[in-house]
């Protein structure tokens, strides 16, 4: 096993975790406190900080530094606006707005008054849209100007009653902007209200939810996973003591979705635990990246897997390593492009980790190891999955199996009292994911649907989503496997592997949606064979190959497979060249209408 971690390893980068050690005192003794988390909610942990950093930069952006004290007043007034407007706790808010400080700002002050907000993709639209607002039962909806054009367009089919508060596309603490006709100006209603914290706090629970966060909808409509008070305590704990450790000099720099877990609640998270700055972009650029980076100062950033690989396809820069990041903090940096990722920009230390937003799962990369997510610091297993039904498979007791050390395994997570799934709005969407009676009778674990492998002390690494794997003549076809082989060819920018059924056949063949250089008309299919020939196992190598000008994706980065499944093969639904390689053919042929219509027939023996 290549990556094979080793004592030997773990005594050498041993440095990295003792320097954890205070901090992983400090959460062992307050995570079983529940009296205590019940305390220090969300609003009232964050005043706490404001009083004890209230000078402190807090948020850079676009030139403007605000600073603790500053927003923690302007969250106050808000909130005392909103109660005078009849809201209070057990509300609940759409929040539709890009990234800017704003964001943050009308969610803490929505958490003062014991409401809670629902943080919307700003890619969502339409029914889409309107599935999301109406799924939580939101009661207001707080609008950035930016996003209002797309919110009026499906106001009358939403369960909101309440006038839209308007948020305008400034800076609003010094400018608080005119008035709408289509809604309310908050940012201009609250400024006559008083700057105190509300008293209202003292009513909250620790299991009163603070927000919600959505999936992604790549397989899908969204579903949104309630992050209660006592769950943001556990996180801000938990990254700001163990997974992302800062000092109050510190500056973490995030072009990442603000309602996206990775931005939220691991690095906004552990900055306000530590009192450092938060410095933010409105939206990825990996060509203006590194200029931010050095702009704001940043000595930390937060990262999804491929934010690294767009970072790495841009051209070579003498001032790739021009910069003061000490560390970089997040989630999914491929193991292919993890070393040169370092060695390129020069990053010493990659706090990779893993979780999942409806449970108290979650492992972190203590060692600085390379090509792992670490250990998972609460009770997990890796079990058997039968790759047809992506079920954990039962033994002859009716228990589950644990996987050897090197063999890939579903990911368990186990559910306790201290340790509970908070899941999803939605409640029918629960007991799909949880598992009972796995080891013993009782007991009941959280299935994450996530593919992982020890590889060795107890360190992870990312494999693949259940999903993303199929079966093709009585193999399992791994997507990442393919992907990473097909991105290596040189032609090739970006890929996205699925499977897809053929008439005749059992399983899935396999497919694959290629951007490529130089145009779809250039693609060497001959060059392109040979290559996947010679790095792929024969059912491993793609039937199907289609051509897209862009491959569309999520706001994180996460490619969108329903629509090319949907359309599979089928040339009259693809708005690109598709392409067969046919039993005992060299090279693929275009699919044409005749090609498919015989396909369909079974003329051809895959």
């Amino acid at each position: 096993m290549e990556d094979r971690i080793t004592a030997g390893k773990l005594l050498r980068n041993s440095r990295y975790f003792l320097r954890r050690l205070p901090g992983i005192a400090r959460v062992l003794r307050r995570l079983p406190d529940t009296a205590w988390q019940d305390q220090h909610t969300y609003p009232v942990f964050f005043a706490q900080q404001a009083q004890r950093f209230s000078e402190h930069t807090l948020i850079r952006y676009e030139g403007t530094d605000i600073r603790y004290g500053e927003f923690n007043a302007a969250a106050n007034r808000i909130a005392h606006y909103l109660m005078t407007q009849g809201f209070g706790r057990g509300d609940t808010f759409a929040l539709l707005m890009e990234n800017r400080p704003e964001f943050l700002l009308y969610q803490l002050a929505v958490t003062k008054i014991g409401a809670s907000s629902a943080l919307i993709n700003n890619a969502q639209k339409g029914d889409t849209l309107i599935h999301s607002i109406n799924l939580v039962d939101c009661r207001a909806a707080i609008v950035g100007e930016e996003r209002l054009d797309v919110y009026t367009e499906v106001a009358d089919q939403l369960c909101v009653s309440a006038p839209v508060f308007v948020v305008p596309d400034r800076h609003t603490l010094s400018d608080p902007g005119p008035e709408f006709s289509s809604g309310v100006n908050i940012a201009r209603a609250c400024l006559d209200s008083t700057a105190s914290n509300p008293e209202a706090v003292v009513h909250i629970r620790g299991d009163d939810p603070a927000w919600y966060v959505y999936t992604s909808g790549t397989t899908g409509l969204p579903k949104a996973s309630v992050q209660t008070h006592r769950r943001v305590i556990k996180a801000i704990l938990t990254f700001g003591n163990i997974i992302n450790p800062l000092k109050p000099d510190d500056v973490v720099f995030s072009s990442l979705p603000l309602y996206h877990t990775t931005a939220l609640l691991v690095c906004w998270c552990s900055v306000i635990h530590s009192g450092a700055a938060f410095a933010l972009s409105r939206k990825f650029s990996a060509s203006h990246f590194w200029d931010d980076v050095r702009r704001y100062e940043a000595t930390v950033f937060g990262y999804v897997g491929e934010l690294c690989r767009y970072l790495l396809n841009q051209p070579p820069s003498a001032d790739d390593r021009t910069h003061s990041i000490r560390s970089m903090t997040g989630n999914g940096l491929r193991p292919e492009i993890w070393l040169e990722f370092k060695q390129r920009f020069g990053i010493e230390e990659v706090n990779e980790l893993y979780g999942a937003s409806e449970s108290s799962l979650v492992a972190c990369n203590l060692f600085n190891l390379d090509c792992t997510v670490g250990k998972p610091l609460t009770s997990s297993a890796l079990v058997r999955v039968d790759e047809e039904t992506e079920q954990p498979v039962r033994d002859a007791r009716g228990r589950l199996i644990k996987v050897d050390v090197g063999e890939p395994g579903l990911l368990l997570g186990e559910i306790t009292e201290a340790l509970p799934f908070d899941g999803y709005s939605d409640k029918s969407k629960n007991s799909s994911k949880i598992i009972c009676d796995a080891f013993k009778d009782g007991d009941r674990w959280f299935n994450t649907g996530d593919v992982l492998r020890d590889i060795g002390c107890g360190q992870l690494q990312f494999r693949d989503r259940t999903g993303d794997t199929y079966r093709w003549k009585g193999e399992n076809v791994s997507t990442q496997e393919v992907e990473n082989v097909c991105n290596a060819f040189s032609q090739v920018s970006e890929t996205v592997a699925y499977g897809v059924e053929i008439p005749g056949t059992n399983g899935k063949a396999g497919m694959v949606a290629l951007k490529v250089t130089g145009g779809v008309d250039q693609l060497d299919t001959a060059a392109l064979c040979q290559h996947l020939d010679g790095q792929l196992p024969g059912y491993a190598v793609p039937v199907f190959v289609r051509l897209c000008s862009e491959l569309e994706k999520t706001e994180t980065f996460k490619y969108q497979k329903v629509g090319l499944k949907r359309a599979a093969f089928d040339p009259n639904q693809c708005d690109g060249p598709v392409y067969v390689r046919l039993p005992g053919s060299e090279d693929y042929e275009p699919v044409t209408a005749d090609v498919f219509a015989a396909i369909n027939r079974v003329e051809y023996r895959f």
